[in-house]
This record gives C-alpha cells, sequence and structure tokens, in this order.
C-alpha cells in the first residue's frame, strides 16, 4: 500500500494553469508536512525561469537539458521561507506527452539532489520513525493525467512506489500553530589554530553545539508539561465545521537546562582562542501541525527544528551578503557588530498557515514582495507582512 497525499484544491488549479503555459515542460516542488498515516501539500510552487532558457528552448525538446543545480538552488531558498513543520516534499513536472516517458527518471534524480542539498543545511537528525519518502508527481499537459510516485530519500537505490493523490478544500483552514520567543546568548570561541578565521564554519560548529541544547530543552505548552505520546488537543475544544481560516495558537516556552544531570561527568578543555562570536537576542519561532489528531512529539519536533533552523538560516544569509558586499577577502579583526535579518510572516490565502522570510533593516516591502513572487509564486500586499521581531545581533 503506497503513500496517500492530501492535497489543497487549489493546486490542482495552478498546475493545471501551468500546463497550459508549459511548452515542452515545467518543474516544481511540493511543499507540505508529513505525518505518520499521510502527507500533506499545501503549496506547489514552479521552478523560476531562467534569463537564458529563452533562447535554449529553440531545439528540439529534451529532459537533458533540465538544470539540476538551479532547481536545488530554488528547494534550498524556499525552504528557509517554511516555518517549523513545513517541508519540500517532493518535486513535479508539468511535461509534453512526448517526454512523459523520460519524466520519471528526470524526477528521480531531482528528488535525491533536492534532499541532498536540503540535508547538508540541516543542524538536526531525521529521526528514526520519521517519514522519508518524498513525492514524484508528473502532470501529462495535454491529457493532464496525474502520476504520483514515491521514493525513499534515506536508500539510494530505492525504486518508485505508487502513491494516492487527492484534492480536499479547505485542508489547512484549521491547522494548529504553536510559537515562541527564544531568547539567545550564544558564545562562540575562535581558535588560534582555526585556518583564517574562518568565522561561517566556526559559526556553523558554535550553532550544531547549541543546537543540541535546543534538542534538550523541556518545552511547557500553554504552561504545561505534556507527555509526548498524548493528542495535542487532549482536553480543548475542538473546532467543527469551521472552513474559514481560524488558527487554534498554542504558547510556548522552552526551558533550556543549565547544567548537565548530577550523574553525568563534566570534563574541562582548555583552548587557546583568538576571538569569539557572540549571537544575541530574541528571535520568534513558529510551527503548524495538521489538525488529525496529532501528538504532542509531532508539534514540538516541529518548533524545535523552527528554532534551530531560523537562527542557522539568518547567519547563512548574513554571510552571504557580506561576501557579495564585501567580498571574502575581508580580514578585520577588530571588534564588529553585525545585523541579523529580521523574521517575517505572510498569510497563505485560505488558510491558517503562514509562510516566512528575512529581511535586513534597510530593505524595503518592495524587494520581499518580489522574492515571494519569484520564489514562491505568491503575490504579496505590503500590508500584509507582518514584521515577528526587534532587530538582533
Amino acid at each position: 500500500m503506497g503513500r496517500t497525499y492530501l492535497v489543497e484544491e487549489g493546486i490542482g488549479q495552478y498546475l493545471t494553469e501551468l500546463s497550459t503555459k508549459v511548452k515542452p515542460y515545467v518543474t516544481g516542488l511540493l511543499i507540505g508536512q508529513c505525518s505518520p498515516q499521510r502527507d500533506y501539500v499545501i503549496r506547489a510552487v514552479r521552478t523560476p525561469p531562467k534569463e537564458q532558457q529563452q533562447e535554449e528552448s529553440m531545439g528540439p525538446p529534451k529532459l537533458a537539458s533540465l538544470d539540476e543545480e538551479w532547481i536545488t538552488t530554488h528547494a534550498s531558498q524556499v525552504s528557509r521561507m517554511l516555518p517549523g513543520g513545513l517541508l519540500v516534499l517532493g518535486v513535479f513536472m508539468v511535461a509534453t506527452p512526448e517526454l512523459a516517458k523520460d519524466g520519471q527518471n528526470a524526477l528521480r534524480k531531482l528528488i535525491f539532489s533536492v534532499e541532498k542539498s536540503l540535508s547538508k543545511r540541516r543542524l538536526w537528525k531525521l529521526a528514526e520513525e520519521e517519514v522519508s519518502d518524498r513525492a514524484a508527481l508528473q502532470i501529462c499537459s495535454a491529457t493532464k493525467k496525474v502520476v504520483c510516485r514515491t521514493y525513499d530519500v534515506q536508500d539510494p537505490k530505492s525504486s518508485a512506489k505508487p502513491a494516492d493523490w487527492k484534492y480536499q478544500s479547505a485542508m489547512t483552514a484549521s491547522w494548529l500553530a504553536l510559537g515562541c520567543t527564544v531568547n539567545v546568548n550564544i558564545h562562540i570561541p575562535l581558535l588560534a589554530t582555526s585556518p583564517n578565521h574562518d568565522l561561517e564554519k566556526n559559526t556553523k560548529n558554535g550553532l550544531n553545539r547549541w543546537s543540541k541544547q535546543i534538542e534538550d530543552s523541556v518545552f511547557l505548552i500553554n504552561g504545561q508539561v505534556k507527555d509526548e505520546d498524548t493528542e495535542l488537543l487532549e482536553g480543548q475544544k475542538k473546532l467543527r465545521g469551521n472552513t474559514q481560516p481560524s488558527t487554534q495558537f498554542s504558547d510556548v516556552k522552552v526551558l533550556t537546562q543549565l547544567c548537565q544531570g548530577a550523574g553525568a561527568r563534566s570534563t574541562a578543555t582548555v583552548q587557546v582562542c583568538s576571538g569569539s562570536i557572540n549571537l544575541r537576542g530574541a528571535v520568534k519561532c513558529r510551527a503548524y501541525v495538521h489538525n488529525n489528531k496529532p501528538k504532542v512529539k509531532e508539534a514540538i519536533q516541529a518548533l524545535k527544528r523552527d528554532i534551530i533552523n531560523t537562527l542557522s538560516d539568518r547567519c547563512e544569509i548574513l554571510f552571504e551578503d557580506l561576501i557579495l558586499n564585501e567580498g571574502p577577502q575581508k580580514k578585520n579583526f577588530e571588534r564588529e557588530y553585525h545585523v541579523l535579518p529580521q523574521r517575517l510572516f505572510v498569510p497563505v490565502a485560505g488558510s491558517s498557515v503562514m509562510l516566512s522570510d528575512y529581511k535586513f533593516g534597510d530593505e524595503a516591502a518592495g524587494e520581499i514582495q518580489e522574492r515571494f513572487v519569484e520564489m514562491l509564486d505568491q503575490p504579496v500586499q505590503a500590508e500584509d507582512i507582518h514584521i515577528a521581531e526587534d532587530i538582533s545581533t
């Protein structure tokens, strides 16, 4: 028995519209949430067109010209814009009938490339029981026939398994949201032996250690410690028959352990350092969970990953910005302050889910709107951009 994908109804319309414009093919990403029983697809986003593609499309159509690097880069950028609980669930392709035969091989290759690129950036590990199947959706632009298959990305030899693709209306209208503010004060020593003061590498190592602290933290949901295996909504009234977007919001407090348990031995290491990096500020984190009897552990896992991702993504964005503006040669060992980008949230129409992005202080709303159109194929009104936090350093 293959996996079932429950799909937001509007995606069917989106894919149909793409199929009328496509010559000879278009690729894109499927965004959603995994759960033990079934997966939920809440968005499909086409790969942004490359400027030089227009000139290349003069010859006969071939899937061999598929730009794998461009598609995986898009997946990495999109994954930064997803709050906790959401991930890139797979890839799709809308293609003409003559390309159908090669489509599945091309999709398989893409699924593994995308997963490899995303897993490199993660500071957390997949849990053993976690769903590792990813979807490959193929649509014929002429007949509109939909073929959905899955591949296990943990198994490089994985072969295709059939999957059900079912549309559902107002699927995410009453998903559950969890939010927390985490005060960050991370001190990362720079070893004197560290070559060229590789700030990015040292920062990543420091964040790695901090992420383990977050993994071991205690999470209070609405002031209570809840057993992992209980239902998140246990004891709460459910919203029935409500298709208007309405969020059931849980406020979460994160308690990090100050010291190791009494039984654990601690050894101190003395290292010669030539400087340090300090990350300070309060970050707003958010996660969304499906409303089909979700377990507490699913919700907490989604929020933990959002906390870890939001900080590592911001550092990555800052380093990219520094390289763009200052070049990689700059080696200034004086005290410097850099402001990490602020987090913002943008609503998804007809859904209680919000997508996320980051802005530097001098970025105008127009630049954020352009990014949403390019990356997520979603127009955004300036008044819908919610800046979630103060500036952090």
